[in-house]
């Protein structure tokens, strides 16, 4: 992750990328990593990773959702077509303490990817390398090491397998058992 590259927050988090322009007066089409792209609605400092490795800051003046899953965003700084396309295909990052904060028991993506899994029994599972999103649930996909081998256990992220989420401890409590 570019966390290193200069100008980017220590705790900056890619969040969606500048897939084009819109319009003629400077808007980019922005296309989000999450299908709840809260940190984009709220959050006002963006910082662009350009295709050459540099940053731009991004004054944000308003966002609103556009066809399909994109927003379309207003820049301070970007007033026509062409600077908006000069930005196409750069990364966004946001720092992680500007997104807003989320009620007891929810949880960004982004805070549980690192955490180790521990079930009842104490009993080390593995740690969050990814989550899935399967339309009923979410899914913690914890990456593990067998005779030598990396491998990976799928653990529904529900109240009936996750006893507790303990982020400050750096880890998750579940009602599973590694032979599941």
């Amino acid at each position: 992750m570019p966390q290193q590259a200069a100008g980017l927050p220590p705790d900056a988090v890619e969040v969606g990328r500048i897939r084009d322009a819109w319009g003629v007066r400077g808007a980019l089409r922005i296309a989000p990593y999450s299908a709840s792209p809260e940190a984009l609605f709220s959050c006002r400092r963006w910082h662009a990773l350009l295709a050459g490795g540099s940053t731009q800051p991004l004054h944000v003046t308003q966002v609103r959702e556009a066809g399909g899953d994109d927003l379309v965003a207003s820049v301070q700084g970007v007033g026509d077509r062409d600077a908006a396309l000069a930005l196409k295909g750069a990364r966004l990052f946001i720092a992680r303490a500007d997104f807003p904060a989320l009620p007891e028991g929810e949880y960004y993506w982004v805070d549980l990817i690192g955490l180790r899994v521990v079930n009842r029994e104490g009993v080390d599972l593995g740690e969050v390398r990814d989550l899935l999103q399967t339309g009923a649930q979410h899914v913690l996909v914890v990456s593990f090491t067998e005779n030598g081998k990396l491998r990976e256990r799928l653990i529904p992220f529900v109240g009936a397998y996750i006893d507790d989420v303990q982020q400050e401890a750096g880890t998750i409590i579940a009602d599973w058992q590694p032979d599941y």
